[in-house]
């Protein structure tokens, strides 16, 4: 006995020299730095910009422990809550830089830039009779939001309407709720579909609002949660939604902070709205955080079958701590596991290699943990789909037409000649559309990404340094920069099948705002596609308690 009392105050006076060497150390590089900055401002020849300086070290700090540990000054904290909530005040429009300006994207639906006549492609001239032309997005944003109920004066050239296209708007600043949900509705004739675009503490109320409108409609048989490109939000937002198909007191996540007391379990409350009913969630690369543990709590208790590619991989939990004069950190606290006890997080920030980079964990070193039903799924690199879909590799094309705007041009201007058009999950790019759009594309200025051009000239060069150069060769390799040359009319009609749905989401925006583009998509969507198939033939049980299905079979 008195020999384990002894190992144990072994262990404990250890433990306490550790702690306070690792508190002198930390004391003594703080030291450091406070005298360090001293001198500087001392003795160094130029002014020194304090909050400059000291902002440029905390954010080289912050910088070398993962990408989601942010210091968020007082200024800055708008962001933060708009983030958390879905709110701000504002006229209610996504801007964006562009050639050296600020353009209006997109006006939210409903909102004061909506209602006063703000479309997309008005690039912003005055504000309250300050031009803000050359200015960067940051500030004219400021500018454009302010307390609610106040108003301020926007002039626009708009393109593609005559000699009047410098255009005024005196518009009253409101309180602007970003819906978290972008549209839900019935597609596929029985699927009862959710796009939830984030996690907000609104989101919850806005998926069971949909829900119970798809309890109530017998024709609906399945829902789809739809959260490709959805980079999550708030914790406490995904455990309600959860809690909406799961039975109460179901664990679907667990947190893990620094230390063995430092862990959270979070369990569903109240009864589901739908336990039973078929369940799809559709997941991509841009699926993260709060929308995976959506994902992978359905997928380790078999409640929904996961559809699509593989999700991003974030398993970290951030929480704001105050700071002196009134800042705050948004740091990472801990890290969740879902209900088989994976961490998906695929990034290691703690194991950096010798030149700082991160990489992703590779599958070999993934382990293996086991669903409510006993199907295998992985750790270390976000959520796998039960049903992969594979998609084509985009082509250049289809990327330079999106990066330089042209679908967007193309659709303002549509926009400006034809008053109506289709319902969005109606409105198809006819061949008359296609053409006006190809005819819109000015060969002198649209910029390919020239790849192919490019490796075969770094080819010529190294036949000629190599010494295979001669007449043959160069005649070989004049008819082979003949076929690769880029022919701009040809690629859009061989590409028009990918740039189809980017045009007509476009388009489908401009008369029926972000709800639009999300119902234009849907129109030719494979991984919805599936989901009707699963629900069609049945198979839904099939891929969720494979086992069931052979005791079945072997009966």
């Amino acid at each position: 006995m008195k020999k384990i009392l002894y190992i144990a105050a072994a262990v404990a006076a250890t433990a306490a020299f550790t702690i306070s060497a690792k508190k002198n150390e930390i004391q003594q590089n703080l030291n450091i730095f406070n005298q360090l900055y001293k001198e500087l401002n001392t003795f160094y020849v130029d002014s020194i910009n304090p909050e400059k300086s000291i902002n440029t070290a905390i954010e080289a700090m912050l910088d070398d422990i993962d990408p989601y540990t942010e210091y968020i000054p007082e200024k800055e904290q708008e962001n933060l809550h708009r983030k958390t909530t879905g709110e701000y005040a504002g006229i209610g429009s996504y801007i964006m830089q562009r050639d050296g300006d600020v353009f209006i994207s997109g006006p939210n639906e409903g909102s004061p830039a909506q209602l006063a006549g703000l479309r997309p492609g008005d690039r912003i001239v005055v504000i309250d009779n300050d031009t803000v032309l050359g200015m960067k997005s940051d500030e004219v944003s400021k500018r454009l939001k302010g307390p609610a109920g106040t108003q301020v004066r926007v002039t626009v050239a708009r393109p593609y309407v005559g000699a009047d296209s410098v255009l005024t708007f005196d518009i009253t600043r409101r309180k602007i709720q970003e819906p978290s949900v972008t549209w839900s509705g019935v597609v596929r004739d029985h699927l009862g579909y959710i796009y939830l675009s984030s996690y907000t503490d609104k989101s919850a109320d806005e998926v069971r609002k949909a829900l119970l409108e798809f309890k109530a409609n017998p024709e609906v048989k399945g829902v789809v949660l739809d959260l490709r490109g959805n980079g999550g939000g708030l914790v406490d937002a995904a455990v309600k939604i959860l809690g909406y198909f799961l039975p109460a007191h179901t664990e679907v996540i667990r947190t893990r902070g620094k230390g063995p007391l430092n862990e959270k379990i979070y369990k569903t409350s109240g009864q589901p709205i739908m336990p039973d009913m078929p369940l799809f969630v559709l997941i991509d690369g841009g699926t993260a955080s709060s929308s995976e543990i959506t994902a992978g709590a359905l997928q380790d208790l078999d409640r929904a079958v996961i559809i699509g590619n593989r999700s991003f991989g974030k398993g970290l939990v951030q929480s704001t701590r105050e700071l002196p004069y009134n800042n705050l950190l948004y740091v990472t606290v801990a890290k969740y596991y879902l209900p088989s006890g994976r961490l998906i997080q695929a990034i290691d920030y703690s194991r950096r290699n010798p030149d700082g980079s991160v990489a992703r964990i590779p599958d070999s070193l993934a382990n293996v943990f086991k669903t409510r039903h006993g199907r295998e799924v992985r750790d270390g690199g976000g959520i796998t789909p039960d049903v992969n879909i594979t998609r084509p590799e985009g082509s250049r094309l289809v990327y330079n037409i999106v990066r330089d705007n042209w679908a967007f041009d193309y659709a303002n201007r549509y926009r400006a000649t034809h008053d109506t058009i289709a319902p969005a999950l109606d409105f198809v790019i006819t061949d008359s559309i296609y053409a006006d759009f190809k005819r819109s594309i000015d060969p002198e200025k649209f910029e390919y990404d020239k790849v192919c051009e490019v490796m075969l000239e770094r080819m010529r060069q190294t036949a000629e340094t190599e010494g295979y150069m001669n007449d043959s060769t160069k005649a070989e390799f004049d008819v082979l920069a003949g076929l690769l040359k880029h022919d701009l009319q040809r690629d859009l009609d061989t590409h028009r099948k990918e740039i189809e749905p980017f045009l007509a989401g476009e388009i489908a925006e401009r008369y029926y705002y972000q709800k639009g583009r999300v119902q234009s998509q849907l129109r030719d969507d494979p991984d919805l596609d599936k989901a009707a198939e699963i629900l069609a033939s049945q198979d839904y049980i099939t891929i969720l308690s494979p086992s069931k299905t052979d005791k079945k079979k072997a009966k």
